[in-house]
Order: C-alpha cells, then sequence, then structure tokens
C-alpha cells in the first residue's frame, strides 16, 4: 500500500481489523494517535500498527492517520450513508469557496480518487508543496479539528462550517494565550508558532476572548485536544514555568477537568519529544534551507527507490536522458543540459502517478535533486567511478 499513488485509500481500508476497531474505545484510540505523533503534528508510526511496517514519509504517515482516525469515527457513529461519499460531502460543506473547490479542481473523479487528492491536499500547511519561504514544516499541525468537525458533522449538520471556524479560532486564542505569556522566547516557541500559524485554515477572522473561547470547548475529545496543544505550547526541555503552570490550571477548571489529565498530557509530551527529539522538525536546530534539503532529499530518495523498475524502463527509451545523466556523475551539466534533462524528466514523470508530486507547483525545485540521486538507481557500469557499498 502506497499513500503516494493512486488507489491507496480502497487498499487500506481493506487492511482495517473491524474487531481491532471495536474493541478500541474513543479515548485509548485517541491517546494512540498521540504515540504515533498525529496530535503533536508530528506523525512518527501509523496508529495502532494496522498498516505493516513499511518506510513511509512522514507525509505518507500523515494520510494514512487521518483516513484512519476518520474511518475509525465513522465507525463508532455508524452513519447510514458511504464513508467515502460522508467524507467528501463533509469536505465541500466547510469549504470556503462560493463554487466548492473541490469540485472546480478535481472535476467528477471517482469518489475514492476525489477523496485522495482532497486529503492530500489538506495535509499541508501550503498550497504549493514546498513553501516559498523553504518553510520545513509541511504537515499541517491542526487536523484533528477537522476530525473533529467531521464528527459533528455526522451526527448534526447543521451549521458545520461555524463550528470548525469557532474551534480553530477558540484554539489559536488559547494556545497564543501561552505562548504570548512566555517571558522568553526559544527557538522551540518561535518554530511552534510558525508551524500553528501555518495551520491555520481560516486566517484573518477575528479571535475570541479567552473567555469566549473556553466556551467553544464542550466534548471529551475537545478538552483532551486542547490540553495537549497548551502542553505542547508550554513545553521548553520539559520545562513548564510557573506563569504556564497557572494557566493550565485556570484551563483545567475552566473545563471542568480533573488534575490526572493535565498531568498525563505534560508527561506525554515529555516521553513524545524525549523518544523522538531527533525525527520532529520543529526541535531541529538546523537552519530552514538545510533541514528542507535534507527532508526534500530523503522524498526523493524514496520516490526514486520505489519507482526504480518503472524509472528505469522510461529512461531507457531515452537516449539523450540516459547521457546526460551519465555525465552528470562526471562534470556538471550546463544550463541549457539541466533545461533539456529536466524536460525529458518530466514527461517521464507524467507516466507515473507516485511522481505526480514534481508536476505540483514547486516541485520543479526538487529535480536537481532527482539527477542527483538517479545514477545511483543504475547499473554500477552506468558510473565508471561508482564504488559499490559492502555489505
Amino acid at each position: 500500500m502506497n499513500p503516494s499513488a493512486s488507489g491507496w485509500i480502497k487498499k487500506l481500508l481493506q487492511q482495517v481489523s473491524e474487531t481491532m476497531y471495536s474493541q478500541t474505545e474513543t479515548e485509548e484510540f485517541y491517546n494512540r494517535l498521540k504515540q504515533a505523533g498525529f496530535i503533536y503534528g508530528s506523525n512518527i508510526k501509523v496508529v495502532l500498527d494496522i498498516v505493516k511496517p513499511f518506510d513511509f514519509t512522514e507525509e505518507e504517515r500523515c494520510k494514512i492517520n487521518l483516513l484512519l482516525t476518520y474511518y475509525f469515527i465513522y465507525k463508532k457513529e455508524k452513519p447510514q450513508e458511504d464513508f467515502i461519499d460522508s467524507l467528501i460531502r463533509y469536505y465541500k460543506t466547510i469549504s470556503d469557496q462560493k463554487r466548492s473547490f473541490f469540485e472546480e479542481l478535481f472535476g467528477n473523479k471517482q469518489p475514492d480518487s476525489l477523496l485522495e487528492q482532497i486529503i492530500h491536499k489538506r495535509i499541508h500547511i501550503d498550497d504549493n508543496f514546498i513553501s516559498k519561504s523553504f518553510n520545513y514544516f509541511l504537515i499541517n499541525a491542526l487536523l484533528f479539528v477537522d476530525v473533529l468537525g467531521y464528527q459533528r458533522f455526522l451526527k448534526q449538520e447543521n451549521d458545520i462550517k461555524s463550528y470548525v471556524t469557532d474551534l480553530e479560532s477558540a484554539l489559536e486564542t488559547i494556545v497564543f494565550s501561552v505562548l504570548d505569556h512566555k517571558s522568553e522566547k526559544t527557538e522551540y516557541d518561535d518554530n511552534l508558532i510558525k508551524l500553528f500559524e501555518g495551520s491555520i485554515r481560516h486566517k484573518n477572522s477575528e479571535l475570541p476572548t479567552y473567555t469566549k473561547a473556553v466556551t467553544f470547548i464542550d466534548s471529551p475529545l475537545e478538552k483532551l485536544y486542547v490540553i495537549d496543544l497548551v502542553c505542547m505550547a508550554s513545553w521548553t526541555d520539559k520545562v513548564i514555568d510557573a506563569e504556564e503552570r497557572e494557566f493550565l490550571i485556570r484551563l483545567k477548571n475552566d473545563l471542568e477537568l480533573d488534575s490526572k489529565v493535565v498531568a498525563e498530557s505534560v508527561n506525554d509530551i515529555n516521553l513524545f519529544y524525549d523518544e523522538h527529539k531527533e525525527d520532529v522538525a520543529f526541535l531541529s536546530s538546523k537552519n530552514l534551507a538545510q533541514s528542507f534539503y535534507d527532508n526534500s532529499s530523503k522524498i526523493v530518495s524514496k520516490l526514486i527507490t520505489r519507482n526504480g523498475k518503472r524509472l528505469i524502463k522510461e529512461l531507457s527509451e531515452s537516449k539523450e536522458a540516459m547521457t546526460l545523466l551519465a555525465q552528470s556523475t562526471q562534470r556538471n551539466l550546463t544550463e541549457d543540459e539541466q533545461k533539456k534533462i529536466q524536460s525529458q524528466l518530466l514527461d517521464i514523470f507524467k507516466s507515473i502517478p507516485s511522481l505526480a508530486i514534481f508536476m505540483l507547483p514547486g516541485g520543479m525545485l526538487l529535480l536537481p535533486l532527482f539527477v542527483k540521486f538517479i545514477p545511483k538507481l543504475l547499473p554500477s557500469a552506468f558510473d565508471e567511478n561508482r564504488i559499490e557499498d559492502e555489505d
């Protein structure tokens, strides 16, 4: 199952264990989402280990976790409508566009194909695959707002768009209240602010006061989620200062929660960051350009490896591309040669669905990386200077 290729949703749903879903309570599933990193916007693994271990990118893990969470909510609510149809209708309901954005963009595609496109679009912070500012926070950190909206949608369809807008605004007010109260902001705080600002759907809307925002937080899952986001915002090398602790106590009282809930939330974020500090992008000390390059290199390398046989077949039919790739291992290509090979590669990508990523706005920025990595995929005779790695 490859979430970067078409048909992944149908295949994923076939792998879901109905028994596992039915035996997992909602709060337990939420906690497993935290352990997977979905709630924190850093998808380290697949929730409930439903999918067999595979070398997924974070984007792919995020797609899987989002889809599995929607399906879990759907199964708990047990509506009569088909799952995929209900989810598409939900996204159309909360769309900001006067004319449905999804219909305009994707036309009359099959429901599962349309949903794949919607999820691909939704999980990214920016419309472009790569932010113009080389932002390495590619994954939307507030996707659970969408999930809470879908849960409400399955129960009652009235005012769903207002509900999602109000909930997101409430979270923004509460989380930024924590960050604003910090006397000294660390690099973590600055990165987290960028992450949240980039993930907010309804920008430029007037934010509610804290008192008003708290009234929007009502259901058990909403309360758990806001506490986890606040603990995430409070975290700085495991230290929560006096002002932040005071804010947490106030929020706990306003939401009528037990102190145990806050203590567990603080412990959860500490454990998660302890275990995965090297894997969470906004904890990294690297500069933006370096992080962009590193993450992009991983993505391109995986795409090349997964589509290796098909790529070799397509490239073998283009003598000029093969010649230029061979020369790229021995010298720097001229500007005209680079344009020529990139043009031929784009033609090849059109025939391989998984590589459609390069056709998106910003995708051209990844082509030089592609040219760098692809010679390693071809036989050693292709590169006379290659030294094979020993096992």
